[in-house]
C-alpha cells in the first residue's frame, strides 16, 4: 500500500505521502486535474469511428472532467477511475449535473489493480499521472491489454527538449517505445505554451490560496504545504522551459 501511495503522491507533484489526506483540499477548485478534455475530444472525433456503443476506460480519471465531458458530447459509455474518494464522489456529482450520470461509472480503486481485469474497450484514456503504471514502455503494454485490436491508447504525457538535459524521454526514445510495443502514432497535440503558461498561473493562484489555509489551521504542517506549493511551481517550471507537453493517439496493432 505505501509504494501505491508513493505512485500516487509523485502523480499529484507531492514529495511525501504525508500530503495525501490534504490534496482533496488542496486541489479543491480545480476540475480538471491533467488532461485537457477539449483535446481528447478533437483528437477522438477526428480519429474514431464515433458510434453510441462506444466504449472508453479512463483511467486516474480524478474528478471526471474528461470522462463527462466525452460522455456529454459524444454519448458514449466510459468507465473511470481513481484511488482518491473524494475525486469520485465529486465526478458522480458532476455526471448529474451535466446529466450523464448513465453514461458515466466511476470507480474508486488502484488503476495498478483495474489494468489485470479491465478488458475490451476501444479507447483507453490515461492523463498525466507520469509512472504510476510502471516506466513508459510498461505503462503501454498495460494499457494495450485493455483495449480490443485496432482499439486506440489516448496519453497525456511529455517529452523533454532537444536543447536542455531533462530526465523525461526525448521525442525520439518516444517513437522507438511506440514502435517497440507494436503501437502506431496516430496523431500528436502539443500543448499551446501560451496556453499552458496560462493554465498554471491560474491553478498555482487556487493552489496557493488553499494552502495557506491550511498553514494557519495546521501550523505545525505549514512546512509540508509550502514544500508542496515549491513542487507545483518547480514542475510548471519545467513544464514552460524545459518539457513539451503533449497528447499522444495511438493504435493497437
Amino acid at each position: 500500500m505505501k509504494d501505491v501511495e508513493e505512485r500516487l503522491a509523485k502523480s499529484l507533484t507531492a514529495e511525501t505521502i504525508d500530503l495525501i489526506p490534504y490534496l482533496p483540499y488542496l486541489l479543491q477548485d480545480l476540475w480538471e486535474l491533467g488532461s485537457k478534455p477539449e483535446d481528447i475530444i478533437e483528437l477522438i472525433n477526428k480519429n474514431v469511428q464515433v458510434k453510441t456503443e462506444l466504449k472508453i476506460l479512463d483511467l486516474a480519471c480524478g474528478k471526471g472532467a474528461v470522462s463527462i465531458k466525452l460522455a456529454k458530447e459524444i454519448r458514449c459509455n466510459v468507465n473511470g477511475i481513481d484511488i482518491i474518494p473524494e475525486f469520485i464522489s465529486y465526478a458522480e456529482q458532476k455526471a448529474k449535473e451535466f446529466e450523464v450520470q448513465d453514461l458515466c461509472r466511476f470507480i474508486i480503486e488502484d488503476i495498478n489493480l483495474s489494468v489485470t481485469k479491465e478488458q475490451g474497450y476501444d479507447i483507453v484514456i490515461l492523463g498525466a499521472v507520469g509512472e504510476v503504471l510502471g516506466a513508459p514502455e510498461i505503462t503501454i503494454q498495460k494499457l494495450k491489454n485493455t483495449i480490443k485490436p485496432g482499439g486506440f491508447i489516448i496519453i497525456d504525457d511529455a517529452y523533454s527538449r532537444e536543447d536542455v538535459t531533462s530526465n523525461y524521454l526525448s521525442y525520439k526514445q518516444w517513437l522507438k517505445i511506440f514502435k517497440k510495443t507494436s503501437i502506431q502514432l496516430i496523431e500528436e497535440k502539443p500543448a499551446s505554451e501560451d496556453e499552458m503558461s496560462d493554465i498554471n498561473d491560474k491553478n498555482n493562484q487556487c493552489i496557493i490560496n488553499r494552502a495557506n489555509e491550511l498553514k494557519k489551521k495546521y501550523p505545525d504542517k505549514a512546512t509540508l504545504f509550502e514544500s508542496y506549493i515549491n513542487s507545483q511551481l518547480a514542475e510548471c517550471d519545467e513544464l514552460e522551459n524545459e518539457i513539451i507537453a503533449v497528447t499522444w493517439m495511438l493504435k493497437k496493432i
